[in-house]
């Protein structure tokens, strides 16, 4: 009864507003023991976060667990050193200007929740995880000159896995599937620009200022939806000697329908504009919206071994099939003023690699390190300032402290991204950025 209490809990308080950072927007800190050691995990699998990186992990952990935590991550401190292009790009009437500016500095709290439990002598293990594996935050000053690209994007999700794990003694293998439901929230602000120049050729009196020197804000636009998907995960891990382990872990594309609001505040100019454009002189327009996103598959694998007794070395390779997000289209219920959004993204597949490495110090004490070298899937073309990944080295540490029936985990990341030049049609620059994740877990064993 405890148990079920606990995680009801938690999934109340998960369904809070959060958003972090991620790869792509996935983000792989799940567990802070693994994070420690740079999320090389799959092979190891031996906490309550082995429901996320490699199912099968549970069928060779005894008994009942509960494992809470938290990861505090400040979203990538991103700047922009170049050319943008801020107006009616539609036409090819934007007004370009030099920029040096920064993304608002934000932290967040996703927390994870962990259960699993595998009665003694038998083969059966079950679990079940829930967290946020792919949010994405990002905010720009609203006079920022990426304001008609972006204000502020949130997606807010959580996922929930409930999962079955098989252990075959004779072999020292385990095999596990488990069903991922994600539901997430989506927030969008932006600004609707244009020049002046394009008023002019399109016969609007009253905006016959140089031409391409000033921009003219229409209105505010805010889109808010929320939607859901389902889709499978599964794992098998194999223990051919005390040394040596092998994983493997897959999880399937989830396609997530949204289904919401978009509301216009549309400013003095934009009315006059609208008035003889459409007839329309509301100052606030609302319509109905929907999109989609389709987030990727992903293949992990894993090898883990012991050089000595107290030491685990262990090697991941993640794929992760960003190919599946190809196009982000906002359709309106209502054409009058906002015209659908068509934006092309053509994300790639992209790998990351992982070492991480755990040293037992003492019989309550383990200390982890590990590095990650995670490419990022956006190409030049679409590359945005609401998310201008690049990629990036993860450097990190971690500890274990264990008392006789609970563990406490802690963490720390520093992602050190690449420069990320960028050169397409509506800038050419340098995008900059860093982020540091701190992480805690407590687990406890009935």
């Amino acid at each position: 009864m405890k148990v079920k209490t606990i995680f009801w809990v938690v999934v109340i308080c998960m369904l809070a507003p959060f958003t972090s950072m991620g790869a792509g927007f996935h983000i792989r800190e799940q567990g802070t023991k693994a994070m420690g050691m740079a999320n090389a995990f799959v092979a190891q699998a031996d906490d309550p976060s082995a429901v996320f990186y490699n199912p099968a992990g549970i069928a060779f952990q005894a008994g009942t667990a509960v494992s809470l935590g938290v990861t505090v991550i400040n979203v990538p401190e991103t700047e922009f050193s170049g050319t943008t292009e801020l107006g009616d790009r539609a036409t090819g009437l934007g007004v370009e200007q030099n920029v040096h500016t920064k993304a608002r500095d934000d932290i967040f709290f996703p927390p994870n929740f962990y259960m699993t439990s595998s009665k003694a002598n038998s083969p059966w293990a079950f679990g079940i995880g829930v967290g946020s594996l792919f949010p994405l935050a990002k905010r720009w000053d609203t006079t920022s000159p990426f304001r008609d690209e972006i204000k502020e994007i949130a997606i807010k999700p959580i996922n929930i896995n409930p999962t079955v794990a098989y252990r075959i003694d004779a072999w020292n293998l385990a095999v596990a599937v488990g069903i991922n439901y994600t539901y997430a929230d989506v927030w969008l602000e932006k600004s609707a620009c244009t020049d002046t120049y394009a008023f002019t050729k399109q016969g609007f009196p009253g905006f016959a200022t140089s031409a391409g020197e000033e921009v003219i804000q229409m209105g505010e636009m805010e889109l808010e939806a929320d939607g859901d998907g389902w889709g499978y995960n599964a794992g098998l891990l194999w223990k051919p000697s005390e040394r040596l382990s092998i994983g493997i872990a897959y999880r399937s594309e989830i396609e997530l329908d949204f289904d919401g609001d978009a509301d216009y505040q549309i400013t003095t100019a934009g009315q006059t504009v609208y008035a003889a454009k459409a007839g329309y002189t509301d100052m606030v327009y609302s319509t109905g919206a929907k999109t989609e996103i389709t987030l990727p598959d992903m293949w992990s694998f894993g090898v883990a071994f012991k050089p000595m007794d107290k030491l685990t070395v262990e090697f991941d390779a993640d794929r992760f099939g960003w190919s599946s997000y190809d196009s982000l289209d906002i359709y309106f219920d209502e054409n009058t003023i906002l015209p659908d959004s068509i934006m092309p993204k053509d994300w790639n597949d992209v790998w990351a690699y992982r070492v991480g490495m755990q040293y037992e110090m003492t019989e309550a004490l383990d200390l982890r390190l590990g590095y990650a070298r995670d490419n990022n899937p956006i190409p030049n073309d679409t590359i945005g300032p609401e998310l201008p990944d690049a990629d990036r080295n993860n450097y990190t540490f971690g500890f274990g402290y264990k008392g006789k029936r609970a563990v406490f985990d802690f963490a720390y990341m520093w992602v050190d991204f690449d420069d990320r030049e960028v050169d397409n049609k509506i800038q050419s620059g340098t995008y900059k950025s860093d982020a540091y994740l701190f992480a805690a877990n407590l687990t406890y064993f009935f």
